[in-house]
């Protein structure tokens, strides 16, 4: 097996559904996430067949699950220089506010990196919006990895910019509410018509509690 999957940034998200639900494809935990947030998009399946991963990356709006996807599963972009350098941007950095990213001019994303480790680990999206498959309000993707306990908590759509929450071992309910807590700043959660910040703010903590509660098997 591949030790990583190379997703090109012209990778329409029709394509890159149809990767995740084929049955013999590997890394069926991670298809699993790939799967839902590609189905996070509230555009309708013929839009899938023109938006593309890194299109929706390069875009940096909030609820872009590209977004949610490349960070969760520790994604490296690798962008083109004007002078034909390359250089590498985890995904967790790569969007570093509403409709800003680390792209400079003349830049060109070329594909996004998703690691072994990080596809074979357990995961689950939740997602919310205000009204049925509406723009998502706030996405909370979670993944762990049981040989090292590692687990983290990936908040996007209820910010401007993605929030990883690392921990070395799985936190009790109190605890990982109070790191989320105290991450999530105001300045950080988004205030549009799709939901006011209060709301976003108490329905990522839900999320991400049931996310933890499932990873956990409860």
């Amino acid at each position: 097996m591949d030790d990583h999957l190379v997703i090109a940034a012209t990778c329409t998200v029709a394509e890159l559904l149809a990767f995740a639900q084929d049955p013999d494809a590997p890394w069926p935990r991670a298809r699993a996430l790939i799967t839902a947030c590609c189905r996070a998009f509230s555009s309708s399946f013929k839009v899938w067949n023109t938006v593309t991963v890194g299109g929706n990356l390069c875009l940096a709006l909030p609820a872009g699950p590209m977004i949610s996807m490349a960070v969760a599963l520790d994604g490296m972009c690798r962008v083109l220089t004007p002078d034909r350098r390359e250089r590498l941007v985890p995904a967790g950095d790569f969007v570093t506010g509403a409709g800003r990213t680390r792209m400079l001019q003349g830049d060109l994303l070329r594909s996004v990196s998703l690691p072994a480790a990080a596809l074979e680990r357990h995961t689950t999206t939740h997602r919310m919006s205000l009204r049925p498959h509406g723009r998502s309000a706030a996405l909370v993707t979670g993944t762990y990895a049981p040989d090292t306990s590692r687990l983290d908590i990936v908040v996007t759509a209820a910010t401007n910019r993605p929030l990883t929450v690392p921990f070395l071992r799985p936190p009790s309910p109190p605890l990982l509410r109070a790191r989320l807590q105290e991450l999530l700043k105001p300045g950080l959660i988004v205030d549009d018509v799709h939901g006011h910040p209060a709301w976003r703010r108490q329905v990522t903590l839900q999320l991400a509690e049931a996310a933890l509660h499932e990873l956990m098997g409860e």
